[in-house]
C-alpha cells in the first residue's frame, strides 16, 4: 500500500514506519523539517500520489508541565495542524483512510476513561487546551464523514515507552524521566527527586505492542474511536521500584517533592472494547519493557561519554 505518515519522525512515528517499511509498503514519512503543517498549502506537493493510508500523528506537546506554559501556542499551532490535514485529506486523499492519534487526557478525570465519554466532561485543567484541540480533531473526522464520506479511525492510546525516546533535550514523559534521575543517582549520586507524593497513578503501554495493535485496528476497523492501553494504572512509586530493582539503585533514596505539578492524580484506559476486539492479544511485559528501554538508555551517546569518563561500566 502506499502510506503517509505525519510526525514521522517522532518517538512513536519512527516504530511506525519502520514497521510499515518492513511489511513492504511504500511510506513517505513527514515531519516538520520537510514539511510545515502549519501552513495551508504544505501537502499539496504530496497530492500527486493517490495514499491508501494516512496516519496523523503530528503535534506541538511536549511533556511535564509544558501545556501549562504554552496553551495559546497549542491552541493556534495544533489546530493549524489538524485543519490542513483533515482539509487536504477532505480535498485530494478521500480515498485514503485516515488513522488519527488522541490523547486520554481528553477525558474527564471524574468520568470513566470509556470511548462514550471522549467528548463528555471537562479534561484536567491543566492539560485542557492540548486535550480540547485533539477533541476538536475527532469532531473534525466525524463532521467530514458526515458530509463528504470517507473512511477514518481515531486510536486514543496509554503512555507509550521503550526503546529510541527522543535525548534532545525536550521535555520526557514520566517514565523516562525516571529511569533518567535514578541511572543519574546510581552512576551520578545525584539526588534523586520526584515530583508528587509517588501516589498518582500512570498507565504504560510497550510502543511495539501499541503500534502492533494500531496496525491490526487499522485493518478490520473504521469510523471508531478506540482506547489502547492495559488497563492497568500503577502507582508511581510502584515504577521507580521496578526500575529501582533492575539497576539496584536503593528505593529508600529516592525524595519526593509534593510542592512539584503532577497533572492528573490517576489516567489509565478502559480497553474492554479492545479486549473484544482481539481477546488473545498479548502484552510485552512491564519487567521485560523496562530491561529494553533501560538497556536503550545506557547505550546512548551522552551516557557512553559521561560514564566512561567517569570509569563507570553499564554491563
Amino acid at each position: 500500500m502506499k502510506i503517509l505518515v505525519t510526525g514521522a519522525t517522532g518517538f512513536f512515528g519512527r516504530v511506525l514506519c519502520a514497521q510499515l517499511d518492513a511489511a513492504g509498503h511504500e511510506v513517505v514519512s513527514l515531519g516538520s523539517k520537510n514539511c510545515d503543517l502549519t501552513k495551508q498549502q504544505s501537502l499539496d506537493s504530496y497530492s500527486h500520489v493517490s495514499y491508501d493510508q494516512i496516519y496523523h500523528l503530528a503535534a506541538w506537546t511536549q511533556a511535564g508541565d509544558f501545556c501549562l506554559d504554552h496553551p495559546g501556542e497549542q491552541w493556534i499551532i495544533n489546530q493549524y495542524i489538524n485543519s490542513n490535514v483533515l482539509a487536504w485529506w477532505q480535498r485530494k486523499q478521500l480515498q485514503a483512510k485516515l488513522i488519527c492519534i488522541g490523547t486520554s487526557c481528553a477525558y474527564d478525570p471524574n468520568l470513566p476513561a470509556v470511548e462514550e465519554n471522549y467528548l463528555q466532561g471537562q479534561p484536567i485543567e491543566s492539560l485542557y487546551t492540548y486535550a480540547m484541540t485533539k477533541r476538536m480533531l475527532y469532531v473534525g473526522l466525524r463532521a467530514i464523514r458526515q458530509q463528504f464520506g470517507g473512511t477514518f479511525l481515531y486510536v486514543v492510546p496509554s503512555t507509550l515507552y521503550g526503546p529510541g525516546y527522543h535525548t534532545d533535550g525536550r521535555q520526557m514523559h514520566f517514565i523516562f524521566d525516571l529511569i533518567r534521575k535514578i541511572l543519574q543517582g546510581k552512576y551520578y549520586q545525584s539526588p534523586v527527586v520526584l515530583w508528587g507524593d509517588g501516589y498518582q497513578e500512570r498507565e504504560l503501554i510497550f510502543v511495539d505492542d501499541f503500534v502492533r495493535r494500531l496496525l491490526a485496528l487499522t485493518e478490520n476497523n473504521q469510523e471508531e474511536i478506540v482506547n489502547v492501553g492495559t488497563g492497568e494504572a500503577l502507582s508511581i512509586r510502584h515504577f521507580a521500584k521496578c526500575i529501582c530493582d533492575q539497576v539496584n539503585y536503593p528505593f529508600e533514596n529516592i525524595q519526593f517533592d509534593t510542592s512539584r505539578y503532577v497533572g492528573a492524580q490517576s489516567k489509565y484506559l478502559q480497553v474492554e472494547k479492545l479486549k473484544t476486539m482481539f481477546p488473545d492479544f498479548t502484552l510485552t511485559s512491564l519487567e521485560e519493557g523496562l530491561e529494553k528501554t533501560i538497556c536503550w538508555f545506557l547505550n546512548q551517546e551522552q551516557w557512553k561519554k559521561t560514564s566512561q569518563s567517569k570509569g563507570f561500566t553499564h554491563a
